[in-house]
């Protein structure tokens, strides 16, 4: 893994190049013009370094405890970790999961399996089937101009098997690529073949092309209808099952590793435990797991479905994400409204929580008791405030948690990576 990490290194260590402007909401306005590692070489305070409102800030701490936690859950497992880099988009934070034993970065699409390679990532694992015939023209031409790139993509139907073929066919490529069956959640689950029966039918169809190689099998238990414990876990049983099926019909000849890959947020410890009763096959097998919404957690739809609610004895994720706005109207009692709305802050899962008050007064904090979001306009947050909150005024900071990291990182092109005392020590670029 040294080699690769230092390649996404050196890149992501490029960011810190890239001057500040009018593009980067919150950013200090005395800061044009400055490169953002001279920026952050200053190490200026997110309440009283010129950061305007409202402001997206990640917490330094937070964040290093997700990772070291998770790092030790996949090899506590025995799993090999490849999170899925669209809920961050992030080239320095992928640099930092891989810098923690992450085997690759998981894609969903073709440019974000692009940006991944901008930044030196060597092994992708592509959760979807990829039938664009430009996009497996540039695929092809990574994979024959670099011998280290590993590329792992899904396939679920004959025809799909068919157009990629034809299209590496079509652009000369010289190396196969991977796939890897996927089998759906169930009847009206999101993508997949449907049954054992469709699968073997697909795994047939790439027996059948001449650039395509069979390795594995995968999916996404995250997709099964009425989704529990027990449902899950047979779903899982399923997969591990096909993989062992598979294997015995020596559809994995051509393979160095056989691929079983599953694992969203909210069931790994599922996956942990089936994918630990797999029986031996005749490769070694990489036990691949994808989870990527802990890097940072949240404060809402997260903490709620986190594995470690069920598991307490292996840790627990913390959330990383602290949106800061101010107030600016309290027209009525019982009624204010912040400067965040929703051009700034989740909200497709929950409306954002309130946890703490920094006065503008004297910029001392207080929990943020008594008040409650109750709306986003798209540059507003609604607020309602019981008695105990009568105290907020005109200027005062909050601190909003926010809900689905996945729509909270996408608003923000450059974030400041904050420690607990307000001082900035990073700014983590997204690429979305």
């Amino acid at each position: 893994m040294a080699a690769e990490n230092t390649t996404a290194s050196t890149a992501a260590r490029r960011l810190g190049d890239e001057r500040i402007d009018h593009r980067f909401k919150a950013l200090p306005p005395d800061a044009e013009g400055r490169t953002v590692g001279e920026l952050a070489a200053e190490r200026r305070n997110l309440f009283t370094g010129g950061f305007t409102t409202p402001v997206l800030a990640l917490s330094a701490e937070a964040l290093e405890h997700n990772l070291a936690l998770m790092e030790r859950y996949a090899a506590v497992h025995g799993l090999a970790f490849a999170p899925h880099g669209k809920t961050s988009m992030a080239p320095q934070l992928f640099e930092r999961q891989l810098a923690r034993g992450a085997w690759g970065i998981t894609a969903a699409v073709p440019h974000q399996a692009r940006v991944y390679r901008a930044f030196g990532i060597q092994r992708i694992f592509l959760a979807n089937e990829l039938v664009d015939p430009a996009a497996l023209r540039w695929l092809a031409g990574e994979l024959d101009a670099d011998p280290g790139f590993r590329f792992v993509c899904y396939v679920d139907s004959a025809r799909g098997v068919e157009l990629m073929d034809e299209a590496l066919a079509a652009h000369g490529a010289r190396r196969p690529v991977d796939v890897v069956v996927e089998l759906a959640g169930g009847a009206g689950a999101r993508t997949g073949a449907r049954t054992p029966a469709d699968c073997a039918a697909v795994a047939d169809a790439v027996a059948n092309t001449s650039r395509l190689r069979l390795v594995g099998v995968a999916g996404y238990e995250g997709e099964v209808p009425r989704a529990d414990n027990d449902r899950v876990r047979a779903w899982l049983r399923q997969l591990t099952a096909l993989a062992a099926e598979f294997d015995k019909a020596g559809r994995f000849a051509d393979a160095e590793e056989i691929v079983v890959s599953a694992g969203g947020s909210a069931w790994f410890d599922a996956v942990a435990d089936i994918f630990a009763e797999l029986p031996e096959l005749s490769r070694p097998v990489l036990k691949l797991l994808r989870s990527g919404a802990y890097v940072s957690h949240d404060d809402g739809h997260y903490r709620r479905i986190t594995p470690f609610n069920r598991i307490p004895e292996e840790g627990a994720l913390q959330p990383a994400f602290q949106l800061w706005a101010q107030v600016v109207s309290r027209p009525e009692p019982g009624q204010a409204f912040l400067n965040a709305g929703k051009r700034d802050a989740a909200y497709d899962l929950d409306l954002p929580e309130p946890h703490l008050v920094r006065s503008a007064r004297d910029g001392s904090l207080r929990p943020a008791a008594g008040v409650s979001v109750t709306a986003l306009s798209d540059q507003h947050a609604w607020l309602a405030l019981t008695d105990e909150a009568a105290d907020l005024e005109v200027g005062d900071w909050v601190c909003l948690g926010l809900s689905h990291p996945c729509t909270s990182f996408d608003k923000w092109q450059l974030i400041p990576l904050a420690e607990a005392d307000g001082t900035v020590t990073d700014y983590i670029r997204t690429f979305f």
